[in-house]
């Protein structure tokens, strides 16, 4: 039986969390093995999930990156018991768990969600992931993977790719809200839902761009979801089109997968950093046609024309192409919804992604 302490902070939202839980849930179930997770219970969601699962609770994480308590309270764990391997998920656990692990027998692994911004010559990266001490890195996609690999004197064979997969179990029934009640759009629209937090790296700018290039007439709302969207240089380009008066900011919402639900497309114009999109595997799980940009972390999403529409980054002329086509084409909606959920759910079902993990921790104990 193999033995694993993770640190983690699960003060997030059901749907962030969730599948990186599954994967603890999973190991338990599937291959055996005994799981400590480190993470504030307070605030913290699918813990009692995890307890059901068998995972070992500690009301505890780190407070800092170099603090001697936070160090410390890692290093106590690791020596009160017997552990083989130390999972470490965010910025404070790793450089903490890294110090702590200082003379410490056992393998250490990190995390890496996104891509970019690792720069061997930041002399803070050896404190986390280029550390010596870091045994292995989980990838939760290959352009993850590649944002290490071709840094210079990088070790290669430290990482691995695991994705972080999703059970069809937890669509099965999302009720889709009534869009009209909730947002007064008309139900004859057709809803395109843009669900994101506002960073540059989201591709807003082309969006826009992309809309007010858009004819008249194509009877579509489009509904955006999430923190800091409504900016005015978004607003102007909504104005200047069309579709001044068939857009709707609904801000920050706890009920996303509803909404997701009820939409008729969901666009996500990402231009870089995505490691792997949690709301296109969450889109394509509810059955909902997906229009995606090409970058790295979307590869393996989908194929293009057949499960989804998968268009190049940074190209406002291509997310007006790919919208029109959406909008004009019903018969694609009814194709590519059905379509995308199959595909996802053979790629991203989380049993498979449960044994990817293992496998990547077979590997680094060998070594």
């Amino acid at each position: 039986m193999l033995n694993l302490l993770v640190v983690s902070d699960y003060r997030d939202s059901l749907n962030a969390v969730r599948p990186e839980g599954r994967w603890f849930t999973g190991l338990i179930k599937d291959f055996g093995y005994s799981i400590t997770l480190m993470t504030p219970r307070e605030g913290s969601s699918y813990i009692s999930e995890l307890e059901a699962g068998g995972v070992r609770i500690i009301d505890w994480h780190p407070e800092s990156k170099f603090g001697k308590a936070d160090r410390d309270g890692i290093r106590a764990e690791l020596e009160a018991n017997h552990y083989d391997l130390l999972h470490l998920f965010n910025n404070k656990s790793i450089v903490a768990g890294i110090r702590a692990a200082k003379g410490w027998p056992g393998k250490v692994l990190t995390y890496r969600g996104y891509t970019g911004n690792i720069h061997w010559w930041d002399p803070g990266a050896y404190f986390q992931h280029l550390n010596k001490r870091v045994d292995g890195i989980i990838c939760v996609s290959g352009a993850v993977k590649e944002s290490f690999d071709r840094l210079p004197f990088f070790d290669k064979s430290k990482t691995l790719v695991v994705g972080k997969g999703h059970d069809p179990a937890w669509y099965a029934d999302i009720e889709p809200v009534d869009l009209e009640a909730e947002f007064d759009i008309p139900p004859e629209r057709t809803t395109i839902i843009v669900v994101a937090n506002a960073r540059r790296m989201k591709g807003m700018n082309y969006l826009g761009t992309a809309i007010g290039r858009l004819p008249a007439d194509l009877g579509l709302h489009f509904l955006f979801v999430g923190r800091g969207l409504q900016v005015p240089d978004f607003e102007s380009d909504l104005a200047d089109s069309y579709y001044a008066h068939q857009y709707t900011f609904a801000g920050f919402r706890t009920d996303v997968l509803n909404i997701l639900a009820a939409a008729d497309v969901s666009l996500l114009p990402s231009v870089k950093g995505e490691g792997l999109s949690k709301v296109l595997l969450e889109s394509m799980f509810l059955g909902r046609p997906t229009i995606m940009t090409d970058i790295g972390g979307n590869k393996g999403l989908g194929i293009n024309g057949e499960t989804a529409i998968i268009v190049p980054a940074r190209s406002d002329e291509a997310l007006t192409e790919a919208i029109l086509s959406i909008a004009e084409n019903p018969a694609l909606r009814q194709k590519l919804g059905p379509a995308g959920k199959t595909y996802i759910t053979e790629h991203f079902r989380a049993d498979r992604t449960v044994q990817e993990l293992h496998a990547a921790y077979q590997t680094v104990l060998s070594r």
